[in-house]
């Protein structure tokens, strides 16, 4: 027996996203929250939105730097703002604020390639199989949604390591992860939205539910145009320290054929 809750596919509502003033407005329906708010995720790809309806000409986006201030949503209000415009770089601000409240604040560094004698990469993909090998990571044997209402939106199978609240002794998740609303499963949107989807790692170490919330968000973008063959991206999250009631994790994303597309770091407030 599946779930029945409505889905909005998030092309649909992206495009919802309406101008007001000099901010944009939009509703986020019940089928995209975690709990009574928006998922990270989906709050910087709104910013993100916003920022690339409001400005013309920017370059490919290189980095992220975004701060979860307080809740945000259902109904938000995103006010891009340029900070610099340079020949080959602009940085954009978006402050998100819900019920006029400050609930995210987001840097976005736009670049233009240039020519370089400097090439290195060495982010090696885990060696795992392929998402058809896998179980899934937020639904079970019937397909009844286990995660956030948001889950619902993305297909999911288990790679390696852990799953959440498993008492397991590395807190590491490593999931494939793709949109089930194909217009977004090779769109720079649809993977901010997708990069924050798993739950922090520390979760893994869990023996209980208990709550934890994302306090920043830094990610960067290792190509211009990220792109994955199927749909598919394998994304890995890892914990490296929990105590007082943090975690700090490193976040790295990789496309079906292996490639590295997004490294990140995430800071973590957990309330167990």
């Amino acid at each position: 027996m599946t779930e029945t809750l409505d889905r909005t596919p998030l092309s649909v509502l992206l495009s919802q996203l309406q101008p007001s003033g000099d901010a944009w407005e939009i509703d986020i329906p019940e089928d995209w929250l975690q709990g009574r708010a928006i998922y990270g995720g989906l709050s910087a790809a709104v910013c993100l939105a916003a920022v690339t309806a409001a400005v013309d000409d920017l370059a490919p986006l290189r980095s992220a730097q975004i701060a979860f201030v307080g809740p945000a949503g259902p109904a938000v209000c995103v006010r891009p703002s340029i900070l610099r415009q340079g020949k080959s770089m602009a940085f954009v601000a978006a402050d998100m604020t819900s019920s006029d409240k400050p609930a995210v604040r987001a840097t976005f560094g736009f670049g233009a390639a240039r020519e370089s004698a400097l090439a290195y990469e060495q982010v090696s993909a885990p060696d795992v199989a392929d998402p058809a090998g896998g179980g899934r990571f937020f639904e079970d044997r019937e397909g009844r949604n286990l995660g956030p209402n948001f889950a619902r939106h993305f297909d999911s199978a288990w790679a390696a390591g852990a799953t959440p609240i498993s008492g397991a002794d590395t807190p590491e998740f490593c999931v494939w992860m793709r949109h089930r609303d194909v217009a977004m499963r090779d769109s720079l949107l649809g993977l901010v939205a997708l990069a924050d989807a798993l739950p922090p790692a520390a979760m893994a170490r869990m023996t209980a539910p208990a709550p934890v919330s994302s306090v920043t968000w830094q990610f960067d973008l290792l190509h211009d145009r990220p792109a994955t063959d199927d749909g598919w991206w394998l994304c890995r999250s890892s914990a490296e320290q929990i105590a007082d009631g943090y975690s700090a994790q490193h976040m790295t994303i990789w496309n079906s054929r292996r490639e590295p597309v997004l490294v990140g770091r995430q800071s973590v407030a957990v309330f167990a």
